[in-house]
C-alpha cells in the first residue's frame, strides 16, 4: 500500500479540530457563558451602587436623630432573617462558603440549594437591606455567591458541563467586579475556592474574569478602588512594622476565624429548637446590640467600613484602637444574627484601622503605608489566603513600591494565623453546609427544607 503523503496526514488530523471549532453549538454555548460573566460584572456593579446608596440612607437618618439606629437596626435585621427565611433559604452569610460547598456537591438538586439565580437575587436584595439598616457586613461575598449563580445558571441553560470549574469561574468574575480588581479574582479562584490550579479550567476562570471585570470597568470606570497612594516605607527601621503587623494581624485575624467558626458550630447547638421557634427575634438581639455598640461608642462601625480604611490611608482615621475592637466585635455580632452579608470589606477596614494604631506604637512611618500593610496582614490572618489579600490590596491602592513589604506581611500573618487556627474560615464554614444539605437529602426543590437554621452565621 502507498504510504499517505504528509499533507493528508494533516488533513485528517485537523479535521475534527475544524469541526469542532466550527460547530455551531459549540458558539451557542460559550456565546452564552459569555453573557452570564458580562451580566455578572453588571449586577455586581448595580449591586455596589445599590449597597452603597442603602448605606448612605442609613447614615443620613443616623445624622439626624442619633437614637434611630436602636430602633431602625433591630428592626432591619428582624425583616432580613425573615425574609430569607421565607424566600431565600441558603442565601444567609457571606456565600463564600456555599460556593464552595457547591463545588463538592454532585447532584444538581442540592447544589440548587446554595446556588440558584432566586438565591442570588436574594443575596443582592438582603444585603442591600442589611447595609440600609446599619449591619456591619460588606458585598464581595455576596458577590461571589452571585455570580456563581448567574454563571451556573447560563451554563445549565446552554447544556454547558464542567459546574465545578464553571462555579469556580463565576466566583473569580464575582470578586473581580466586586472589587475591581480582575488579577485578584484569578488568584482568589486558584487561592481559596479550588486550593489547586485546574488547568481544565483556566480558560473558563479567564474569560469570565475578562468579560465580568470589563463589563464592570465600562460602568464603573476601571480606576482602583482607593485611588493611587505613593505611601512607601522609607527608612530601614520603617521595616520592622513588617513583623509587627504581619503577627499581629496573624493572631488577631486567627482568633477572629476561631469566634467565628465556634459561634457558627455552638449556636444551633445551644439554642437547639429555641433559635428555629425564635430565630427573628435572636437577630433583632444582634441587631440592637450592634446598635447599641455603636452609639455608645460613637464609631463609624456600621456598613462596608470602606471609608474608614481610605481615612486611614490618608492618616485621618480617629481612635484607631477603639475602632478595630469595637469593628470586630460588630463583625461577629452580624455574622452571629445569620442575615446576608460578608466578611471581606469589614476585615480590610479592620486591617487598615490595625495599621493607623501600630502608628501610634511606631511613628514617623507613612500613614498609608501602615494602612495598607494592615489590611493585608488581617485579612491574610483570617482567611489564610496570603497570596489573594496582597494581590487585592495592591489592585485596590495601585502602589508598586510596597510589593515586597506587602509580600512578606501576607507571608507572616498567614503562616502566624495557621498555627492558632488549623482550617481555613471558609472551608470550615463550607463543611458546616455540605453537611446540612446532604442530611436534608431530596432532590433539592427550591425553599424545601431549608426554613430553619440551615447555614452557619
Amino acid at each position: 500500500m502507498r504510504p499517505r503523503s504528509m499533507a493528508y496526514r494533516l488533513r485528517r488530523q485537523l479535521r475534527p479540530s475544524l469541526s469542532l471549532w466550527l460547530s455551531s453549538l459549540l458558539w451557542r454555548r460559550r456565546l452564552v457563558f459569555w453573557l452570564g460573566a458580562i451580566l455578572t460584572g453588571l449586577v455586581c456593579v448595580a449591586f455596589a451602587y445599590a449597597a452603597d446608596y442603602a448605606f448612605e440612607l442609613f447614615r443620613m437618618v443616623t445624622a439626624a436623630w442619633p437614637f434611630a439606629g436602636l430602633v431602625v437596626t433591630p428592626l432591619g435585621f428582624g425583616l432580613c432573617t425573615y425574609l430569607l427565611m421565607r424566600f431565600f433559604p441558603g442565601g444567609e452569610g457571606s456565600g463564600i462558603p456555599q460556593a464552595i460547598a457547591a463545588r463538592k456537591l454532585d447532584s444538581p438538586g442540592q447544589r440548587n440549594r446554595l446556588l440558584s439565580l432566586r438565591i442570588g437575587f436574594g443575596k443582592v436584595m438582603l444585603t442591600t437591606l442589611a447595609l440600609g439598616f446599619g449591619a456591619s457586613v460588606g458585598r464581595e461575598g455576596p458577590s461571589v455567591q452571585v455570580g456563581a449563580s448567574i454563571m451556573l445558571a447560563c451554563s445549565r441553560f446552554a447544556g454547558l458541563g464542567r459546574m465545578r470549574g464553571v462555579i469556580l469561574a463565576g466566583s473569580a468574575a464575582g470578586v473581580a467586579a466586586a472589587f475591581n480588581t480582575p488579577l485578584a479574582g484569578i488568584i482568589f479562584a486558584i487561592e481559596e475556592m479550588s486550593r489547586a490550579f485546574e488547568k481544565r479550567v483556566s480558560t473558563l476562570i479567564l474569560s469570565a474574569v475578562l468579560l465580568a471585570a470589563g463589563a464592570a470597568a465600562l460602568v464603573h470606570g476601571s480606576g482602583s478602588y482607593f485611588g493611587q497612594t505613593m505611601a512607601q516605607l522609607g527608612h530601614w527601621t520603617d521595616w520592622l512594622v513588617v513583623p509587627l503587623l504581619g503577627v499581629g494581624g496573624g493572631v488577631i485575624g486567627a482568633c477572629f476565624a476561631r469566634a467565628m467558626i465556634g459561634q457558627a458550630r455552638l449556636i444551633p447547638r445551644v439554642l437547639r429548637g429555641r433559635i428555629g421557634r425564635h430565630r427573628i427575634v435572636f437577630a433583632m438581639l444582634c441587631g440592637f446590640l450592634v446598635a447599641l455598640l455603636a452609639w455608645g461608642s460613637g464609631l463609624p462601625i456600621n456598613g462596608t467600613g470602606y471609608a474608614e480604611a481610605k481615612a486611614a490611608l490618608a492618616g485621618d482615621l480617629a481612635e484607631p484602637w477603639s475602632f478595630v475592637a469595637a469593628k470586630l466585635l460588630a463583625n461577629l455580632l452580624t455574622q452571629a444574627s445569620g442575615i446576608a452579608g460578608g466578611i471581606f470589606a469589614p476585615t480590610l477596614a479592620v486591617g487598615a484601622g490595625l495599621g493607623a494604631a501600630v502608628g501610634d506604637i511606631v511613628p514617623g512611618v507613612a500613614p498609608g503605608a501602615l494602612a495598607a500593610l494592615g489590611m493585608v496582614a488581617l485579612f491574610a490572618g483570617v482567611m489564610q489566603a496570603p497570596i489573594t489579600g496582597f494581590v487585592i490590596v495592591f489592585e485596590m491602592t495601585d502602589n508598586h513600591a510596597m510589593v515586597i513589604p506587602l509580600m512578606a506581611v501576607a507571608i507572616i500573618a498567614a503562616g502566624t494565623s495557621r498555627m492558632i487556627c488549623h482550617q481555613p474560615i471558609y472551608h470550615a464554614l463550607s463543611e458546616m453546609f455540605l453537611a446540612r444539605v446532604r442530611a436534608a437529602g431530596g432532590s433539592g426543590a427550591p425553599g424545601s427544607e431549608l426554613g430553619g437554621r440551615l447555614s452557619p452565621p
